[in-house]
């Protein structure tokens, strides 16, 4: 497809700034593609589209507008949950919780150079996630978040914990702003997963890049 983002997982991707959509509705549909453009325009390194309550037409419709945006800034686009959809929108890959398919068989239809990412609350399951061929991790919650109401908090501690015994990248998150994300700071993680701290922000791109200079090192 032509823009794709080429992802050869053998290759460093960038899991800094790791947006997540927030919900679609037709309603406030130019508020949330003028708001996600304004994100990549900030920075944000991988975006991860996540939507529970939309069609599969129309999902899949949506899939292929943000991809669109996303190849533009050369943004790897993560589909979360439907293996069909990230086939179908040529999504660079595919992240999944711990009641969704399992990762190796995610792999077995996506194949060797997509991105396949896993939730993980616990070291048992970070391991199980790499035996079955994850490329990263997503942990948490770890702050309250509203995304999530019943996301289970993790310590920062558990954090590190899987940090030590696990070779995967790993993503915190759950509920990180500008405000706590100094609590990560000396973590050394892979990124951080942001929602509504870019997308309900005044300007989305202001504080992408806000966060991009904090993982990148360069706080001012």
């Amino acid at each position: 497809m032509e823009g794709d983002v080429a992802m050869d997982t053998s290759e460093r991707i960038d899991y800094s700034v790791y947006l997540i959509t927030q919900p679609y509705s037709p309603e406030h549909k130019d508020m949330y593609f003028a708001n996600l453009e304004a994100a990549l325009r900030g920075g944000v390194t991988l975006v991860q589209l996540r939507e529970k309550a939309l069609s599969t037409r129309d999902l899949l419709q949506l899939a292929l507008k943000v991809k669109q945006m996303t190849a533009a800034y050369h943004v790897p686009l993560i589909i979360n949950d439907r293996l069909d959809i990230a086939l179908a929108a040529g999504a660079d890959g595919l992240h999944v919780g711990q009641e969704d398919l399992p990762v190796s068989l995610v792999r077995r239809f996506l194949g060797k150079d997509k991105i396949i990412g896993a939730s993980a609350k616990t070291v048992q399951q970070a391991r199980q996630a790499v035996d079955e061929g994850a490329d990263y991790l997503g942990v948490g919650s770890i702050f309250p978040t509203t995304s999530k109401t019943d996301a289970a908090l993790i310590s920062i501690e558990t954090v590190r914990l899987i940090k030590q015994l696990v070779s995967l990248p790993v993503v915190a998150i759950g509920g990180i702003s500008l405000s706590n994300i100094d609590a990560l700071e000396n973590e050394d993680l892979a990124g951080v997963a942001v929602i509504s701290a870019i997308l309900s922000a005044d300007d989305p791109e202001q504080i992408a890049h806000r966060f991009k200079e904090v993982m990148s090192g360069r706080k001012t």
